[in-house]
């Protein structure tokens, strides 16, 4: 221990380091807590903010009606000082392999659009506050949902069991495919901190289902209330699950995983990391292994949009699609699964890198058809406008509530009259494939509703954020297409 009473450099570092940690839960345990004979389920006692102690909020020399001494030392301070040392506080986000290759998956994927879970329901006065939004793939294919603690109201103000049914229900919608979650810490504080007895719920009933496909859990801006929580919630928490979960201690590190400018991050987080920064000045960790929005490069193809493609390769289906779909179409139409399972990460990389240069792939080579289908996955993402345009999104998103057969008349209309005709070849090329997965269903277990969701927030999305409420709306237009794509796309329009 340093002689001012703080931990040392060392000693805080592994303190947080879930292979290292050897103290006992309970040296760190809450003082409004306490563990029951199991050592899992905790009862709760008068309400003490352990981050306010931490954050310096209780006066120095303070102690509790525990006898648990105060600590008191301030923590962008504490950061600052372990960042010059050239060691920061918590290991940033760097993904493990397990976090990058999908595991395993259940026969039964995907879960039904359903209109009235989509759009929040019963829940809308938990809906209202934002503090659980989709923020559609991030570069591995896998659906991003973001859990902004800012946003939280004061805890008088909001049932805590009705979020948790809410989590759940969104949840529900994607967990059958693999799903990583962005945690926004920043913003949480003693009057909106849910009760830990209620965090604890909530990791013992996420069950298996939940967590099978969580790929990984982004915590970003973490404090030494986190630590402590860590410690606490160790007796519960498998090795593998522990894996999974990534310290972020600046929004710049979740760029090398997430499509970033499409991601919605709180004003309030914004601000706090622009603090951070403008005190740390930490080096800057993402070199960008794919090279992004480079339009001098004659042969980009990932980050750039259609028509650049079109002009430097003098086709209208990019290469990338191209050699994604004719390898699917002829190796991936029996792959359970197929669309929905993650590659790894280094070879998506590779991959499109080589796409980039220019280079024809041949995917047989990588002896696992998941790296062509994230491929195209990634390529339509990060396309600089959607394939069905960012003037569309409005009018696709209005469609929803009206007749069937109205919904297939102006869908028709979009496609034909406002999509611009090169967009419209390629959607119709890709969605020509994905009819085919569909037909193979008994096999690869991809029916249309899956597919739709995987593809939705893909071929569609605004400038910005979609809500929780329109994700619903994208996927259910994408399942419009799927469904009816003889009649949208082979009636005599070209």
């Amino acid at each position: 221990m340093a002689e001012n009473g703080r931990p040392s450099q060392l000693e805080f570092q592994e303190s947080i380091d879930a292979e290292s940690l050897e103290t006992p839960a309970s040296d760190f345990q809450d003082p409004e807590y306490e563990f029951d004979e199991d050592g899992l389920d905790l009862a709760a006692k008068e309400e003490l903010d352990i981050e306010a102690e931490l954050e310096g909020e209780v006066r120095s020399g303070e102690t509790n009606s525990h006898q648990t001494p105060v600590l008191h030392w301030d923590i962008g301070t504490e950061l600052s000082r372990n960042s010059s040392e050239g060691c920061a506080p918590f290991r940033s986000g760097s993904i493990t392999p397990d976090g990058l290759i999908d595991e395993d998956f259940e026969e039964e994927i995907g879960q039904p659009i359903d209109e009235d879970e989509a759009e929040a329901g019963d829940y809308h006065d938990i809906a209202r506050h934002g503090i659980i939004e989709v923020a559609g793939d991030d570069v591995y294919g896998r659906k991003v949902i973001v859990f902004s603690a800012c946003k939280l109201p004061p805890k008088t103000e909001l049932n805590h069991q009705r979020l948790f049914e809410f989590m759940k229900m969104t949840l529900d919608q994607y967990v059958e495919m693999d799903y990583v979650i962005v945690y926004f810490h920043h913003g949480m504080t003693s009057k909106n901190k849910p009760k830990l007895s209620w965090m604890v719920q909530v990791y013992r009933e996420l069950d298996r289902k939940y967590k099978k496909n969580l790929k990984a859990l982004y915590l970003v801006h973490p404090t030494n209330f986190i630590r402590i929580l860590w410690n606490i919630f160790k007796p519960i928490i498998s090795a593998k699950f522990g894996r999974k979960v990534m310290y972020v201690n600046y929004l710049h590190e979740l760029k090398a995983h997430l499509h970033f400018d499409q991601l919605k991050v709180p004003p309030l987080v914004l601000q706090y990391n622009a603090k951070i920064l403008s005190t740390q000045k930490p080096t800057y960790p993402y070199e960008g292994d794919v090279q992004r929005n480079n339009s001098s490069l004659k042969t980009q193809q990932f980050g750039v949009s259609l028509s650049l493609i079109k002009a430097n390769y003098g086709q209208v289906i990019p290469p990338a699609v191209q050699q994604t779909v004719e390898f699917l179409r002829v190796h991936a139409l029996d792959s359970e699964g197929i669309f929905r399972r993650t590659a790894n990460a280094s070879t998506l990389k590779q991959v499109q890198r080589r796409l980039n240069d220019g280079e024809t792939i041949d995917f047989t080579e990588f002896h696992d058809v998941t790296t062509a289908a994230v491929t195209l996955k990634t390529f339509l993402r990060e396309l600089s406008e959607p394939i069905l345009t960012f003037e569309l999104y409005e009018p696709i998103i209005r469609l929803h509530g009206q007749e069937k057969e109205e919904q297939i008349l102006q869908a028709k209309r979009m496609l034909t009259e406002e999509l611009p005709e090169d967009n419209y070849t390629v959607l119709k090329y890709i969605l020509d494939l994905l009819s085919e997965v569909a037909a193979h269903s008994d096999k690869n277990k991809m029916t249309t509703t899956n597919l739709a969701i995987c593809f939705g927030p893909n071929l569609i999305w605004p400038k910005g954020q979609a809500s929780l409420n329109t994700m619903g709306h994208v996927n259910t237009f994408a399942l419009l297409l799927l469904d009816n794509f003889d009649e949208l796309f082979n009636s005599g329009t070209s």
